[in-house]
This record gives structure tokens, C-alpha cells and sequence, in this order.
């Protein structure tokens, strides 16, 4: 996922702030409500218990603007057993941070890296699956799953999960539905591009 990340509501906003790229301007949230967004997801934490330094302040930046907020965590894991205790150390760091999410914390489950694949990771569906099942089952939270399509479609039984989704599906349709169809990787706010998104139910907006 890109260093900035946002979505739009039939109309709404997600923004990604990573520790690589530091913290997020304070004008990228000024921008984001100036185009009508209404939520933001923060990277929380990845891989093995590593917090994502930006969590916190991304988090009350978006607070402070009116905006919902979620997080995300990025795997690198190869077994259940990993995605168990990167949930646990998830969980601990969100409690850790003190702040308020009112949307999910989504499981990161992709290889854009290609970290996976060098592991010699199994890419079977039970296995990737599986994994899935062991992070709903020990973070504890508000939670579900986020991958490309062709990832929901081929490795992941998301309907089987029961849990929400978050289907990374460039283009003009979605072919899930689920619960954020993030459509595409290039929305413009100001002079960065972000991540677009639209997360579906209007009822988490109401005053």
C-alpha cells in the first residue's frame, strides 16, 4: 500500500501514514475534508509487533478534522500460528496508543513486497485462509480481512470468514461488495496521490 492512503464516501477518505515516509501533512487532512472525505485507516503496526510510529498522530490529526477512523496492519507471516501473535501485538499496540477507532482494524493480507514469496511461503488457499481465521479469532477487535481481488477470489474463503472486506479492486466495478471497495490508486488531494476508496454503509455516518 502506497504511502498515503484515502478513500471517499459515496464519499469518504482513508489516509495511510507509514514510518518510512514519516508523518502525514497536516494539509493532505485539510485536503481530504476539502474533497469530501469522511474516514480515514491508519496503518497501526506490521509484521512481528512493529508499531508504525505515525499511528498516533495521524489518528488525532484525523480526530481533530471530524473524521471516522480505522487502522490496518500489514502481515508478514507464513503460518497461523504468525498471524495469532501479530493479532495479539496488534491489539496491544492499538490499546497501548489510546485512541478511539470507529471503524475496523483490517488484516493486511497481501505480498506486494514479495517478502512471502522469498519466505517460501504457501500460498495455498487453506493455509491463507487459515491464516485469516487465526487473526479474526486472537485481535480481539473490530476487525476483517483486506486483499486484492484476485487474492478474494483465488486464496481467501472471505465468505466462509463471515468477517468484513475490504476488496482492492481497481477500476469501475466491484465485484464483491463487501464492506470498502478501494477502486483505485491514484486520487489526487492537493498535490499527492492517494488511494481512493468507498466504504458502503452510510449508517456509520450518521449524526
Amino acid at each position: 500500500m502506497p504511502p498515503f492512503y484515502v478513500g471517499y464516501d459515496m464519499f469518504q477518505i482513508a489516509l495511510h501514514a507509514s514510518g518510512e515516509t514519516g508523518f502525514v501533512p497536516e494539509e493532505i487532512f485539510d485536503e481530504a475534508v476539502k474533497a469530501g472525505c469522511r474516514f480515514v485507516y491508519v496503518r497501526s503496526s506490521w509484521g512481528n509487533g512493529h508499531e508504525d510510529s505515525c499511528f498516533k498522530d495521524s489518528v488525532d490529526k484525523a480526530h481533530a478534522r471530524g473524521l471516522l477512523v480505522g487502522a490496518y496492519h500489514y502481515d508478514y507471516g507464513l503460518t497461523p500460528d504468525d498471524a495469532a501473535r501479530q493479532a495479539r501485538q496488534c491489539a496491544d499496540i492499538v490499546d497501548r496508543a489510546g485512541v478511539l477507532l470507529e471503524l475496523p482494524v483490517f488484516y493486511d493480507m497481501e505480498d506486494d513486497d514479495k517478502w512471502k514469496q522469498n519466505h517460501g511461503f504457501d500460498f495455498n488457499p487453506s493455509n491463507v485462509t487459515a491464516m485469516c481465521a487465526a487473526w479474526i479469532e486472537n485481535v480481539g477487535l473490530n476487525t476483517g480481512i483486506y486483499a486484492s481481488y484476485s487474492w478474494l477470489d483465488n486464496r481467501i474463503d472471505w465468505q466462509g470468514l463471515g468477517c468484513a472486506v475490504w476488496n482492492a479492486q481497481w477500476g469501475d466495478s466491484d465485484d464483491l461488495g463487501g464492506f470498502v471497495w478501494q477502486d483505485t490508486d491514484h486520487m489526487w488531494l492537493g498535490n499527492h496521490a492517494v488511494d481512493g476508496d468507498y466504504m458502503y454503509d452510510e449508517s456509520l455516518f450518521q449524526d
